[in-house]
């Protein structure tokens, strides 16, 4: 397998057999009261756990499947917020960008800048993005095999940015079903880049309810267990105090309080992946 070399976000290192790298938050900033509320108590799991946690927030859902359906605050509005978590919590931030003339000003908050699955292709956008220097996640679109996304290395490569994790979150398999195959978690690792595995739009049914998009929450912790046994170099959640009323993505949601359990079992998953060596002593 290719050495991947490891991805500096703020104070954490991504990758290269480095600690999994945790990117959590709710899908969209419903309001700056609840966002705040969930970063704090992301922060205090972080702490308690002592895992690199990075915040994820979007300001606008532009690829809702209904016109009618809430995007959220939009850019400055939700950049305000981002930063005010940032600042509060001390976590890295990061939120997707979909547009080239968004990518300087969400360059100014976000440790991380996100390139949407459905835009992954868009070489303008990818290299915009690569320019402001951050760190860039990039997630394989629906459509896409593993191996393509050294495409989007290229890209990066030609702006000289080789920060840049790479994201599995499920292919397109007949009308409204995504299906995972973690075979392309070390397909991807060979590309020389950290791959992270998104367990919540991974359970998406697209479309699936009319106007806007289904999911099936039970099969979240199997799929982030099963990504950390692979080898991920870590795990996209996204997550909500209630899921049931949240205002985007609600079916793929974990429910805030049942991460801190799901985040333990894969930690000592990912601990029975390390070699024997590094294991304490008196364990055969």
């Amino acid at each position: 397998m290719t050495d991947i070399q490891p991805v500096a976000i703020g104070t954490y290192q991504a990758g290269g057999g480095r600690p999994l790298l945790w990117i959590a938050g709710p899908c969209v900033i419903e309001s700056h009261d609840l966002t705040l509320q969930i970063a704090d108590e992301l922060k205090r799991m972080a702490e308690r756990l002592g895992i690199a946690l990075v915040f994820k927030a979007s300001f606008d859902k532009a690829n809702r499947t209904s016109g009618r359906s809430f995007r959220g605050p939009g850019l400055q509005e939700g950049l305000r917020t981002l930063d005010t978590v940032r600042q509060r919590t001390g976590l890295p931030v990061t939120t997707d960008v979909h547009e080239i003339a968004q990518s300087e000003a969400v360059a100014q908050v976000c440790e991380v800048l996100q390139v949407p699955a459905f835009l992954a292709r868009q070489t303008d956008l990818v290299q915009a993005c690569g320019r402001t220097g951050k760190v860039v996640n990039v997630k394989k679109g629906q459509f896409m095999a593993p191996w393509d996304m050294r495409h989007v290395v290229a890209k990066m490569d030609e702006v000289n940015n080789s920060r840049l994790l790479l994201t599995e979150r499920g292919v397109t398999f007949g009308y409204g079903q995504l299906v995972s195959d973690m075979r392309s978690i070390p397909w991807m690792q060979d590309l020389g880049r950290p791959v992270i595995f998104d367990a919540t739009h991974s359970v998406q049914m697209p479309a699936s309810r009319g106007d806007s998009s289904g999911g099936d929450r039970r099969m979240i912790p199997y799929l982030a267990r099963a990504a950390v046994a692979a080898g991920c170099d870590g795990l996209f959640l996204e997550t909500h105090p209630r899921p049931d009323e949240a205002l985007s993505d609600g079916p793929n949601m974990v429910p805030l309080h049942e991460l801190p359990a799901l985040v333990q079992t894969c930690l000592r998953i990912r601990q029975a992946l390390q070699p024997q060596a590094q294991k304490s002593p008196g364990h055969h």
